[in-house]
């Protein structure tokens, strides 16, 4: 498996992996290894794209010197592009995000085979617990019900359908069971739960729900302002397991862009969403998506934008370059921007990223928080690891020797990562953590 895109590929992935291993597959570390190589793959964005093209022509070469069977799955399968891409490369079997259940199907005849239906199964299937894994993914809906203008979800993963509770509670106890310190609950808007469903708990009746479940640590991405009610809030607030950590995206800080990508709010609304927040959650970390560079953003509303990171104080940003997408409403009607002016733009923007993670993260020295460590860092004389809102934290190796949750204090602090001393050891695991099979893997947010 190679994996590009956000956290609900990595899932997928796992759960398309769970059957191949069923099926008698045995995954293997190398493309030189592997008698068929499926791609997971990732349309939101240009780059993404670019990098899958890169990937088939080197797989193509193996295809026609080795014999070897290739497969591409994913949000890009789901589109005219992708399909086009299958075709140029050679692709064998191409499944789009809701046939992932027909991987054993699809190897049966060895031949090609290609399924782009949205089935109803997949929302049911309940995947076996990751082995070995500290954090675990779990998704809880899938498909989008909002129509921002930029975004291609609502082409390549359909309508919001929303899993069965029971359905997930018991995904959750295998997780729990396989020794998972953190479960992480993944939805294209993953707080619009149960809107698509009569008789569904609220997403905030599920959190608590989740939260009895005793797993250490609880997550969830990515969320939309809109359905990001008080209720929700006051759960985060009041579950001790569930992380004082917030991903709300927020895209733009100008009214004007914002209802040019669709995206229902304007920026008091969204800052008034914030105020609630800090009000019950005075330690609650916050994080956030901008687009930088979107079709007809003029320097006046970069600087609201600018502005409203000021006032928010963003713990972290995820920022991107505008990335005109064919078959959104932004593509087909706005007039894109010189990527010049784009990329100084994101310059400015991350160099007040940069400023306000400097202060964030160095008012946490000489704080202790619980820090889930997962293994060696890029520095051997370290372990890295992650605390509940999300920082990047570094200890050393000989204070948290093997993988589990930590107490440290923070002792230095970047604008990327902190640095501590282990105070008290919480919780160890016997594991040693597994590393994903996928040679190539890559991160984005979904909002």
């Amino acid at each position: 498996m190679i994996t590009h895109g956000c956290q609900m590929n990595e899932y997928d992935s796992h759960l398309v992996e769970s059957q191949l291993v069923a099926l008698g597959a045995e995954m293997v570390r190398s493309v030189d290894e592997a008698d068929f190589v499926l791609v997971n793959t990732c349309a939101v964005r240009g780059k993404p794209v670019d990098k899958v093209k890169s990937v088939f022509g080197d797989l193509r070469k193996l295809k026609h010197s080795k014999g070897l069977m290739l497969g591409m799955m994913g949000c890009l399968a789901q589109l005219e592009e992708g399909q086009q891409i299958a075709k140029k490369y050679e692709v064998d079997v191409l499944l789009g995000p809701g046939a992932l259940l027909d991987i054993g199907r699809a190897l049966e005849g060895n031949g090609k085979f290609w399924n782009l239906a949205f089935k109803d199964d997949i929302n049911s299937f309940i995947a076996p617990p990751p082995q070995g894994r500290l954090s675990a993914m779990l998704t809880i809906q899938r498909g989008c019900d909002h129509h921002c203008t930029y975004c291609i979800v609502p082409q390549t993963r359909g309508p919001q359908v929303s899993r069965d509770p029971d359905d997930i509670l018991k995904e959750l106890e295998g997780i729990v069971a396989a020794g998972s310190l953190e479960v992480n609950l993944l939805g294209q808007n993953v707080n619009s739960y149960g809107l698509d469903r009569a008789g569904f708990p609220s997403f905030a009746e599920l959190l608590r729900r989740v939260g009895r479940s005793g797993i250490p640590r609880v997550k969830f991405t990515t969320s939309h302002p809109m359905d990001f009610t008080d209720e929700i809030i006051d759960v985060i607030a009041q579950t001790a397991n569930v992380c004082k950590y917030i991903h709300l995206p927020v895209q733009s800080g100008s009214d004007r862009v914002l209802k040019r990508m669709g995206r229902e709010y304007t920026a008091q609304w969204y800052l008034e969403r914030i105020e609630r927040m800090r009000s019950v959650m005075p330690e609650v970390f916050i994080t956030t998506d901008l687009i930088v560079g979107f079709a007809g953003e003029t320097e006046s509303d970069f600087q609201q934008t600018l502005e409203l990171y000021d006032a928010v104080g963003y713990d972290q940003a995820y920022m991107y370059l505008y990335s005109a997408r064919p078959g959104t409403p932004s593509y087909a009607h706005f007039d894109d921007l010189p990527k010049e002016v784009k990329v100084e733009r994101l310059q400015r923007l991350i160099e007040r990223q940069k400023h306000w993670s400097q202060l964030k993260n160095t008012a946490l020295v000489g704080k202790e928080f619980e820090v889930l460590m997962r293994g060696p860092a890029y520095e051997p004389s370290f372990m890295e690891g992650h605390s509940s809102g999300h920082h990047t934290v570094l200890l050393p190796a000989g204070q948290a020797p093997i993988a589990g949750i930590y107490k440290a204090k923070i002792t230095h602090a970047t604008p990327h990562m902190l640095f501590g001393e282990v105070t008290q050891t919480v919780r160890q695991v016997s594991f040693a953590p597994m590393q994903p099979f996928s040679p190539v893997t890559s991160s984005a947010s979904m909002g």
